[in-house]
């Protein structure tokens, strides 16, 4: 075990905050408020490779580790976690095409969403078949060489304002076995968006319905075979849920770094903030539960680079801890600033609200724990 980062990962980790720092965090309150969906300036960051991170370099991937996409989620997150939570998405749906697509799907596709010319969005959850993903009911029948699409996506990250939907549809009966992965052109007629949702938080990032009417899909942009779709889709989770446990470590830590500074220059009965026990006490226990956090991710990442049989359980472990951690280290980030951590020009509001959802996504923390206890039990038999 080590648990030390070597040079490599260090420059990747140190490229990744500089970036934050400069590109993202300095419009990140503007963004939120004005709902943009930065797309210029996530073209930049793909620029450095941050497009196709644990992508196969033959197609213009970075070729990197699941290890150092945590470690750059983490830094672009003390950005901003909504923008570094899209960019993970990206990932997620760019690695399906890379891992799962046909040598020419890859040529095709995988140089322009590396570098973000095609962004994509990942269309699993519908209304009614969120967690319980197995019972999704988006049908592609087969018509000749196309499928034609009916049914909604819900809660699309990005959608109306990416090119691809990676998309999670049944073609057979029902169950887990029915269900096929599409590539499909944003464009293709028959394929709509609903309005975009008024959330909480990640409001840098567009939300909306993806609805398909009669939307003809050539064959030829399916992943694998027919019926591996939730295979794929549950794969991609896997990293996906490091991914948003990173990011939920990068808004805790700006949340962390702000409260730092704001208890040395506040002063209350004649002393500075950091001077009080008691506070004391509560910065140290945020520091701790935040690199507990960092290093369980850390080591569900090197598991699921390894492919370890217990990743998958690890990787739902880390993101229950990491983002539950996460949310609670703003919220008390917050509660420190007393009544400047709810105003929003301090910052430290909306990383709590951007970071509450990601206890959601991915798999609700519930859910999480219900894999865990299930690959419990199944190994005590």
């Amino acid at each position: 075990m080590h648990f030390a980062l070597d040079e490599e990962q260090i420059a990747v980790r140190d490229m990744a905050r500089a970036f934050a720092a400069e590109k993202i965090a300095p419009h990140a309150l503007r963004w939120d408020e004005e709902k943009h969906f930065p797309v210029d300036v996530m073209r930049q960051a793909a620029a450095l490779g941050m497009g196709g991170i644990y992508i196969r370099d033959d197609v213009g991937g970075s070729g990197l580790t699941r290890l150092d996409a945590a470690l750059i989620f983490e830094a672009l997150a003390t950005g901003c976690p909504t923008v570094s939570a899209f960019i993970s998405i990206h990932n997620m749906a760019s690695w399906m095409i890379d891992t799962f697509g046909t040598e020419a799907q890859r040529q095709a596709y995988r140089p322009k969403v590396g570098a973000m010319d095609l962004i994509a969005s990942f269309c699993l959850t519908e209304r009614g078949a969120g967690w319980h993903a197995a019972a999704l009911r988006t049908r592609a029948v087969r018509d000749g060489d196309d499928y034609v699409l009916n049914g909604q996506k819900q809660f699309i990250s990005g959608a109306g304002a990416t090119d691809i939907l990676v998309a999670m549809v049944r073609t057979g009966a029902d169950g887990p076995g029915g269900i096929s992965t599409l590539v499909i052109d944003a464009k293709t007629p028959g394929v709509s968006f609903g309005a975009n949702e008024r959330k909480m938080g990640w409001n840098a990032q567009p939300t909306r319905a993806v609805i398909f009417e009669n939307a003809r899909v050539p064959v030829a942009n399916r992943l694998g075979e027919e019926g591996i779709g939730f295979k794929i889709a549950m794969a991609g989770l896997d990293g996906g849920r490091l991914n948003i446990a990173a990011c939920s470590l990068g808004g805790a830590q700006s949340a962390l770094d702000k409260t730092l500074a704001y208890t040395k220059e506040r002063k209350a009965f004649g002393k500075r903030l950091d001077e009080f026990q008691a506070l004391q006490f509560r910065i140290a226990d945020m520091a701790i539960e935040l690199e507990a956090a960092r290093t369980f991710v850390w080591r569900a990442a090197a598991a699921l680079d390894r492919k370890d049989a217990d990743a998958t359980m690890l990787c739902a472990m880390a993101k229950r801890f990491g983002t539950d951690v996460g949310f609670e280290v703003a919220n008390q980030a917050l509660q420190l600033h007393g009544g400047y951590g709810y105003l929003s020009e301090y910052g430290i509001e909306k990383i709590v609200r951007d970071l509450r959802v990601h206890q959601i996504l991915e798999g609700t923390n519930e859910i999480m724990r219900l894999i865990v206890s299930r690959k419990l039990i199944e190994g005590a038999r």
